[in-house]
């Protein structure tokens, strides 16, 4: 616990994570083929809202992104009991239902991280300890950390546990070794308190096969508010092909994510992959939106979902929209761009990929 870690922003190399000793496992990209999507639908709390409106609204996303992804693959919503009535009259006939507990309804975060085999044979399920993104003092999580072992049963994967506070959203791979994630996610004191990069690193190489982890100093601004994740790198960069990377491009200098942008690319552009290249950095321009009533937003078209044939991508009603979708539809060719209004979910702290998590097929 006391080895030195690597130099701040720079890719540290887990020792011994090769294709022989990484566990076995795997994470595949993104955008290898899905057995299908699973989600969580929104039953209480600061999610689904207080008022008729507000709640409406959380259905009424939640439903726009499961419908949207069904037209490319399965869909397999986790639903609390007393809400199966109203989660079907809002989702698509052919969305399965499967009940649990549930305290709140960010799938990537709370469900398990998939892996395969080295031989592809075999469906891994990683369970994060989940402990409500640092044990922030509105989140509960009482049934939320039973979430990842729930379906990883019903996937029948073979269960990889974990002693690492993580969260899916705070871990971006390309398929070959290379994970993208950030320093005040995986070392926040209130997640893994004493870590070091080498202890992330390490479990990491075990657990999901990385053999090159980069470290982004941090996520942006607004995430760092009363309902943020504390820096979460799936709204900030990803990885469409590998040696590519898309990265939130603030372009409007009056933003505090500008700087952030800037320092990000610097980084990125230095860094090299799980072989040893360099990537090209495609700016995705964020949103002309600046700010809403709480102050400057996050609003970021990287939190998209990438789907069979597809990507699922965040929409703002802004003018912006179109053209950095279109970034996306060069980045993801083939694949069609299918835009959903992200807005009440960022308004409660997520996107379209925070409240998703993809099985790859095997």
């Amino acid at each position: 616990m006391t080895d030195p870690a690597p130099a701040p922003g720079r890719a540290g190399t887990a020792e011994g994570a090769d294709a022989s000793s990484a566990g076995g496992w795997l994470m595949p990209s993104e955008t290898d083929r899905h057995e299908c999507t699973w989600m969580a639908w929104p039953s209480a709390g600061y999610t689904l809202g207080d008022t008729p409106e507000e709640v409406a609204a959380a259905r009424r996303t939640w439903a726009a992104v499961a419908n949207a992804v069904i037209e490319f693959e399965p869909v397999r919503m986790v639903v609390v009991p007393a809400d199966v009535p109203v989660a079907r009259q809002h989702l698509h006939p052919d969305v399965e239902l499967l009940e649990a507990e549930l305290d709140d309804a960010w799938m990537r975060d709370i469900g398990p991280t998939f892996v395969r085999s080295r031989d592809g044979a075999r469906l891994g399920a990683v369970d994060w300890v989940f402990n409500g993104w640092g044990a922030q003092s509105w989140a509960s999580w009482e049934h939320d950390s039973r979430i990842g072992a729930f379906v990883t049963q019903a996937t029948g994967a073979d269960a990889i546990g974990s002693a690492l506070v993580n969260e899916g959203g705070g871990i971006h791979v390309d398929g070959l070794g290379t994970v993208l994630l950030t320093e005040t996610v995986q070392l926040d004191p209130g997640r893994n308190p004493g870590l070091i990069r080498a202890d992330v690193e390490a479990e990491l190489a075990r657990t999901i096969g990385a053999t090159t982890c980069i470290w982004l100093p941090r996520g942006l601004t607004r995430d760092y508010d009363e309902f943020g994740t504390r820096g979460h790198v799936d709204i900030v960069a990803t990885i469409p092909s590998p040696g590519v990377v898309l990265l939130h491009d603030q372009q409007d200098a009056s933003h505090p994510d500008h700087a952030v942008s800037r320092q990000l690319r610097e980084l990125l552009e230095d860094a090299r992959d799980a072989r040893g290249q360099r990537f090209e950095v495609v700016g995705v321009p964020a949103p002309r939106t600046l700010a809403d009533a709480e102050g400057p937003v996050d609003w970021s078209y990287i939190n998209h979902l990438v789907v069979n044939d597809g990507v699922i991508a965040c929409t703002f009603g802004d003018e912006q929209d179109d053209a950095s979708l279109g970034v996306l539809a060069d980045a993801y060719p083939g694949r069609r761009v299918v835009g959903v209004d992200a807005r009440p979910l960022f308004d409660r702290g997520g996107g379209i990929h925070c409240i998703t998590q993809q099985q790859p097929a095997l």
